[in-house]
């Protein structure tokens, strides 16, 4: 028996190569290549812990906001594989892969933080606006901490005109949605919220 048995050639390479493929079949929306080289990676008996890992990292930089569930099933299967342990586990890592495979993409929070980690690493790091400096400690109104500022939860709205991002990055727009999945009503919420906020419209 253990002649007539596929013997996969699973090297170093082979590792990363295939792994790839999983990742970028997820990507693609190709849920038969994912299931087949998630197949692979089982046969060779490969750390299914990797193998979740992965899937938690593609759930937000892949889906992200475009299916926000994406991220809840990658990490319940990961969850999953730790408490039930393989062979079982092929089933939840199978649910997983055919789920984020078939879910719309969007890579707007990938490109989100970067930017904003990008502005950062330029040095764009003015003051925090005075109004929302922490102040919650003894003497800290008198540096003027806290003044001024608008606690939304008092509007009938939930939202108000304040300046959140500093002045100098005003201008900013890091998160900008894609219109595939729920994105498409994200994207229409986001730009209504920046209005207020910003006091460019109501």
């Amino acid at each position: 028996r253990a002649v007539q048995s596929v013997i996969l050639a699973y090297t170093d390479d082979a590792h990363y190569d295939v792994a790839s493929a999983l990742i970028k079949s997820v990507r693609g929306s190709d849920v038969d290549a994912a299931l087949h080289y998630l197949a692979r990676m089982i046969a060779a008996g490969e750390d299914p812990r990797f193998i979740a890992r992965r899937l938690v990292i593609l759930a937000s930089e892949d889906i992200g906001t475009a299916d926000s569930q994406a991220l809840l099933v990658a990490m319940a299967a990961m969850q999953a594989v730790a408490v039930i342990g393989m062979p079982e586990a092929r089933l939840t890592l199978a649910h997983a892969v055919v789920h984020l495979a078939l879910a719309p993409k969007s890579n707007a929070v990938y490109r989100a933080i970067n930017a904003a980690q990008a502005d950062v690493a330029a040095g764009l790091v003015p003051p925090v606006p005075i109004h929302l400096r922490d102040a919650s400690y003894p003497g800290a109104r008198q540096y003027g901490h806290g003044i001024g500022y608008k606690y939304p939860h008092d509007d009938p709205a939930g939202v108000v005109t304040q300046e959140y991002i500093p002045s100098a990055l005003a201008d900013r727009r890091y998160y900008e949605p894609s219109p595939r999945g729920a994105e498409a009503a994200i994207a229409e919420r986001a730009e209504r919220l920046r209005a207020v906020v910003r006091g460019t419209g109501a």
